[in-house]
């Protein structure tokens, strides 16, 4: 047995020493954590103090909105108050697919369709739109639906489908005022006619309201409030009934004549104001579907045409007011046919030696070509300037033109004796309305006026009075039994008139193609009312101005004088 025995563990612990604190340690987290908590309060005070611009601007961002509050634009009406146009209250439809896919996105499919087919858009076209702009926030689906459609979307109850406030355009004389009263766009700014030439008088100013909202979109501040103005209403110087008449003749005649277009212009002889103005064919101002550009000229302000025959009176002017004729001047025509040069003048009837009546009455172009060749070219210009050929009419609407005014520094012969019948100038409708109206009102230039404006007096004396109640009286003759305007007549009443046919020009010289007018005034013995119709490209064998638009001038001239109650005046003659 060995001596040495085994050592037995010792069953007594070792005492457990306490941690030491190493002082180094403590202080370098010490000083990370006041350097951290120095660094936090340092940027705390940065951005509450030096620069706290921004995080006003981020709060702001999400909790301010600025509501616009549309204002309607303003009343069209007629010179009797009758509305041409109103705005009525509508609703633009617009998504949100960032919110439409953060809530429950395109999953219920019965009610997508739904809304599409109540704003007429075809589904699978009107989801892909969506499915598109998934990143944005705001698309129009469609704008200017009604109140009805407006309420049925609100129904459906789509997330990120909502509604906007709009104002539509409507237009109670469809497309019997739509040239001259004209329509706006989808934004509710003018395109044409009155609404373009006015737009920033009738449109007004939206006002704004700005207001702060919680989380869950309650106004919790009103901040400002901008007042809105609105359109200020426009009255027009026509007659709705007038515009009615007017129309409903001329659209007639270019259904009977199959023309290209016809044109009417009633004029106040008096004031100058515009009574009616229309244009056939038309186009309805309530259907944009309806909008194309070759219906929506004003024919009457943007077609220029040789006016032919309707100049003869002027010229008969100029040489009575030249001292180139007189009451008791007899002119011989010959056998109807003037040679000039190596080119001819032709008369459509022989009239022999005749005086100034039979000249204007008979529409001798030989009569009218002597007297121009007899007197000042300058006279002769001159008389065309002053009743407003070659000028705007001061309308202010778009589109208009000047016409063509002759000014060059040789004259032939021949181009002098075309010029006194019409040829080598052109004007529009409007102007040769304006000219027969300073003649009716006895040589009184009145500018012509569509807004009623009564704080300057522009009126004017361009033509002797005596010489422009003697052409009056002449042109009285030419709707009397064997004149060239008897079918422009009217019963009981006495018309000074004037039919004119001019073919119209081509690259090269004249088509087969004709221009048929009619101008006057009546009464005669006091004018009251200027009226020009015209029709063009009249088809078929019957396209003279006489017989065609002679019985146009007849009906919206009955019409007018009998609507603004115009007295009868002596009728001594009666229609063969």
């Amino acid at each position: 047995m060995s001596s040495a025995k085994k050592a037995k563990p010792s069953t007594k612990s070792t005492p457990i020493e306490p941690p030491q604190l190493i002082r180094w340690r403590f202080y370098l987290v010490l000083f990370f954590v006041f350097l951290i908590f120095a660094a936090l309060v340092a940027r705390i005070g940065y951005i509450q103090i030096i620069e706290p611009d921004n995080l006003i601007k981020q709060g702001d961002m999400r909790s301010i909105r600025a509501k616009t509050l549309y204002s309607a634009r303003g009343i069209i009406s007629d010179r009797n108050g009758e509305p041409l146009a109103v705005s009525v209250p509508v609703e633009a439809v617009w998504a949100d697919p960032v919110t439409i896919f953060k809530e429950e996105g395109l999953g219920d499919v019965d009610r997508w369709h739904a809304l599409a087919d109540v704003l007429g858009l075809d589904r699978q076209e009107m989801l892909d739109k969506i499915n598109l702009n998934k990143s944005r926030r705001f698309i129009y689906l469609q704008r200017q639906v009604s109140p009805a459609m407006a309420n049925y979307i609100r129904e459906l109850k789509l997330a990120g489908i909502g509604l906007k406030p709009e104002s539509r355009r409507y237009y109670p004389a469809g497309e019997v005022s739509a040239h001259l009263v004209g329509v706006t766009g989808i934004d509710g700014h003018g395109l044409e006619g009155v609404e373009r030439s006015y737009d920033k008088w009738l449109t007004g100013e939206a006002g704004k309201r700005i207001i702060r909202k919680d989380r869950y979109g309650r106004v919790v501040e009103n901040i400002a409030l901008e007042e809105r103005e609105e359109g200020k209403p426009l009255t027009l110087t026509i007659d709705q009934r007038l515009q009615a008449i007017a129309y409903r003749a001329v659209k007639q005649a270019v259904a009977d004549y199959r023309a290209t277009s016809g044109s009417a212009v009633v004029l106040d002889v008096k004031t100058g104001a515009v009574l009616a103005m229309v244009n056939a064919p038309s186009y309805n101002p309530n259907n944009r579907a309806d909008l194309q550009s070759a219906k929506m000229r004003n024919r009457v302000i943007t077609d220029a045409f040789e006016p032919g025959s309707t100049v003869k009176p002027f010229v008969v002017l100029a040489a009575l007011e030249n001292g180139v004729a007189d009451e008791h001047t007899v002119i011989d025509t010959g056998n109807g046919i003037m040679q000039i040069g190596g080119s001819r003048v032709r008369d459509t009837s022989k009239v022999g030696k005749a005086d100034l009546t039979t000249i204007l009455k008979k529409s001798s172009n030989i009569g009218v070509a002597k007297l121009a060749l007899d007197m000042p070219l300058e006279a002769l210009l001159g008389m065309y300037s002053s009743v407003g050929f070659g000028s705007r009419s001061g309308l202010n609407l778009v589109g208009e033109t000047e016409g063509i005014f002759p000014n060059r520094r040789r004259w032939s012969q021949f181009e002098i004796a075309t010029l006194s019948f019409g040829y080598g100038l052109t004007i529009t409708p409007l102007q040769l309305a304006h000219a027969y109206a300073t003649l009716g009102n006895l040589g009184e230039y009145q500018p012509v006026h569509i807004i009623e404006n009564n704080e300057q007096d522009f009126s004017r004396q361009v033509i002797d009075k005596k010489y422009a109640r003697m052409v009056l009286d002449m042109l009285e003759t030419v709707t009397q039994p064997g004149g060239t305007a008897t079918k422009a007549a009217v019963p009981g009443y006495r018309v000074a008139a004037k039919t004119g046919t001019s073919r119209k020009a081509i690259a090269g010289g004249y088509g087969d193609e004709y221009f048929a007018y009619t101008a006057g005034v009546a009464p005669a013995s006091d004018p009251r009312v200027a009226l020009v119709v015209i029709v063009n490209e009249p088809q078929g064998d019957n396209y003279y101005g006489g017989s065609v638009a002679g019985p146009v001038f007849s009906e919206i001239m009955k019409g007018t004088l009998q609507i603004l109650n115009i007295a009868p005046d002596e009728n001594k003659f009666k229609q063969e």
